[in-house]
């Protein structure tokens, strides 16, 4: 009995001895106390270590790659469309503007919500390199290629099999170049990285909890929120993690999470507060209809991603009818495919159901079952699944892989070359669509090309002809924006102003008037008036208007500007050095400025 008993002890002591030895062998200065063995199995592990830190090194350098290479074109591109909301705004031209955009966000006029790591960015960026767009472009490139790498960690963590692949098709898809080559859509790009980050470290937070960890999770998550509120679907996110890690959500896992929840719920609802008092959209959708919308958002979202052909920047808008037979197998559908995983889910495994969820979850706040502004031009955008699609390509690219793991060495190979096919394909759409964010004029063509009836494309294509000096062509595009919306001031206004330039002065002065009849507080349109009256020669009636601007808008450049050339042709020179002056302050970027101060001799 007793031999029996001492025999365990032994071998316990013994094991604790081998152990002991593995783990002075660790360290290199105890290396002559280790057994021969362990050394040897020592220098294995340095060895093998030392091969994985490369191997690494050579992934992020070939995601990288295929970042640099399909975003080449976007480099070369200029400032497009809604860039003019940082461009145009005092607040990021002035040092003292980071603080009106921390604390007094109502100050950027056409921006309506609260975002200001975004605007943080921009301003940063305007004191290294003014307003060269190559610096912008290049930080939406480098910020791409982090989240890209992010991705691919996190597919790691997760154990997705391929996670290299994934990320790779995450880095060269060309969903994604409207929120790389758009400088303006930087809010996807630094709301993406926060969420990430924040991903993996919640993850490594599980895996052995330490109160800096959390910390450092939440913080991540606020300021991914104050990039852009689509992050408020991280705590779901994480929730679905949990389930798919061990089949359940705890209690523990919920109370944890609830903070997440709260901050979200907070900050979410002042950007929304912030946003409905300063933007006037008409939505008008029932119930019924905002639920067929979501659902066929959802099947179109997931065909782009398979299926990347005809991306449009503004796609036409759907024509949604209760009564529509086909609307309704898109909600069916949508219900059906969660189902049928759930009910595979010991078969196939959680990762499927847990993907497609993922998917649905953080798409939800654009598929329209809350309205947004973004709706009275598209239901649907690429840049709204930067984040989500992720969840589709780790469950279709990881399935793939692990089929691909199960075959003969040489079929293997010849999947390494379908995939290279794929990375090249994607990386070449990828390259095309980019280059369509070159300028104003080439985006609007592009988008009048593919959707003759997007709202107010015809009216930018109108502009960009303009400042192209090809105003018989901007009158056209104008006289299209004017015939599709005949109410809006806007158009008017418009087509005023290349009237104007051609010197048609009376029919621009009947268009400017027919705006000012629609909106009679149209600030642009009485900017034009100003214009109008000056080039008539009527210089004192061109004083009323400018001032008229500058009373409602007393930091409008243009209208300073306007104002120092009328008050200039008066020989009222004090007045218009004032005025001039006032100007360059607020944008020492207009050329007339300095135009006008040669004329003064100044």
């Amino acid at each position: 009995m007793t031999q029996k008993r001492t025999r365990p002890k032994r071998r316990m002591r013994r094991a604790a001895r081998r152990a002991s030895a593995r783990v002075v062998s660790t360290f290199p200065g105890d290396a002559r106390a280790a057994k021969e063995p362990e050394c040897r199995i020592s220098g294995e592990a340095v060895e093998r270590f030392t091969w994985r830190s490369r191997r690494d090194v050579l992934a992020v350098l070939g995601l990288a790659l295929l970042v640099a290479v399909s975003y080449l074109p976007a480099l070369s591109g200029g400032f497009v469309w809604d860039d003019v909301i940082f461009t145009q705004e005092p607040a990021i031209h002035r040092w003292s503007g980071l603080w009106n955009i921390w604390f007094s966000p109502a100050d950027i006029r056409k921006e309506g919500h609260y975002w200001p790591i975004v605007y943080t960015t921009f301003w940063l960026e305007h004191k290294l390199w003014g307003l060269a767009p190559f610096g912008y472009h290049l930080v939406n490139v480098l910020l791409h290629a982090v989240n890209t790498v992010l991705v691919w960690r996190l597919a790691q963590r997760l154990s997705v099999p391929g996670a290299w692949a994934v990320a790779a098709v995450f880095a060269v898809h060309p969903l994604h170049v409207e929120s790389v080559a758009w400088i303006i859509e930087r809010k996807d790009l630094l709301s993406a990285l926060f969420y990430l980050s924040a991903v993996l470290v919640w993850v490594r937070f599980v895996e052995a909890p330490r109160p800096s960890r959390y910390c450092v999770a939440l913080g991540l998550f606020t300021a991914g929120l104050l990039s852009k509120s689509i992050a408020i679907t991280l705590p779901a996110a994480l929730l679905i993690w949990h389930w798919w890690k061990r089949g359940r959500v705890s209690g523990v896992d919920a109370l944890r999470l609830m903070p997440f929840f709260l901050v979200g719920l907070g900050i979410t609802a002042a950007d929304l507060a912030l946003y409905t008092s300063r933007a006037t959209f008409s939505v008008d959708y029932s119930l019924v209809e905002r639920v067929l919308i979501a659902s066929r958002a959802l099947w179109f979202y997931a065909g782009k991603l398979v299926w990347p052909t005809d991306l449009m920047v503004i796609y036409p808008l759907w024509e949604i009818r209760p009564g529509d037979l086909l609307g309704w197998l898109y909600v069916a559908g949508a219900a059906a495919l969660p189902a049928l995983l759930w009910r595979r889910r010991h078969r196939w495994g959680r990762g499927p159901l847990a993907g497609v969820v993922f998917f649905a979850v953080t798409l939800s706040p654009t598929l329209g079952l809350v309205g947004h502004g973004y709706m009275e031009f598209s239901l649907v955008a690429d840049r709204f699944q930067y984040l989500a699609g992720m969840g589709v390509m780790m469950v279709l690219v990881g399935s793939a892989a692990h089929g691909v793991s199960r075959l003969p060495d040489t079929l293997r190979l010849g999947a390494v070359g379908v995939l290279v096919v794929v990375l090249a394909l994607l990386g070449t759409l990828t390259w095309r669509q980019a280059g369509i964010y070159r300028d104003d004029l080439t985006l609007f063509e592009h988008i009048v090309s593919f959707n003759p009836e997007a709202r107010d494309a015809h009216y930018n294509l109108g502009r960009a002809l303009t400042d192209s000096g090809r105003l018989e062509e901007a009158r056209a595009a104008m006289l299209v924006a004017v015939e599709q919306r005949p109410g809006a001031a806007g158009m008017h206004v418009g087509l005023g102003n290349v009237l104007l330039l051609m010197a048609h002065y009376d029919e621009a002065e009947a268009h400017l008037a027919r705006a000012l009849e629609l909106s009679p507080r149209d600030k642009s349109a009485w900017q034009s008036m100003g214009e109008l009256r000056l080039k008539q020669g009527r210089h004192e009636e061109a004083i009323e208007w400018y001032r008229e601007v500058l009373v409602s808008d007393p930091e409008s450049a243009s209208a300073h500007v306007g104002l120092g050339d009328a008050l200039f042709r008066l020989e009222r020179y004090e007045e218009a050095i004032r005025s001039l002056d006032r100007a360059l302050e607020l944008a020492p970027e207009l050329p007339n400025t300095y135009l006008l101060y040669g004329l003064i001799g100044r």
